[in-house]
Parts: C-alpha cells; structure tokens; sequence
C-alpha cells in the first residue's frame, strides 16, 4: 500500500486482517501516524520485481490461462526463474 490507500477505514481494516500497515500519511493529514520508514522503503523492490515479470513473461501480463492454479503456477514459476538469475550473477 502507498499514501493513496492510507484512508483510516482501510488502515483499520488492513489491522483488522492482520496485516502489518506501513502506509505513510498523505502531506495533507492533520495528524499523521507512525510508520516503519525501513520497512516501506522494501515495497519499492517488491514493485520492481512484480514489474520485471511482467514485462519478461507475457503470459503474466495478459493472463491467457482460464484456471487460477495454472496462471498461479506460472506466477511462481517465473519467480523461481528470477530468484535463479539474481542469485547467479555475479
């Protein structure tokens, strides 16, 4: 989640679901809220992956399979495939 989704009712329901809300308060909040600056400055590599695939692997982007499992299977698949090229270059 970034500032777009930092509403009190979506904060409260994120908790609710307990999820740990790392969202930083818009400029324009009169009283904002603590949040874990380390931790939101992660989401950003998450975002990059998540963008990598789906510019590598087509089949992501456009979701040909009709079968959630299938098309999840492949999600994983080209996770494996990234994690392999990070861990071997140099």
């Amino acid at each position: 989640m970034d500032k777009a989704y930092g509403s009190e009712n979506l904060r409260i329901l994120a908790k609710y679901l307990n999820y740990n809300v790392v969202v930083p308060p818009k400029s324009n909040i009169k009283e904002p809220w603590e949040y874990d600056k380390e931790k939101y400055k992660h989401r950003n590599i998450v975002e990059r992956l998540f963008c990598r695939i789906k510019t590598k692997y087509r089949k992501v982007f456009t979701r040909y399979d009709k079968l959630d499992v299938i098309y999840l299977a492949f999600v994983y698949l080209a996770l494996i495939v990234e994690h392999l090229i990070y861990v071997n270059t140099p």
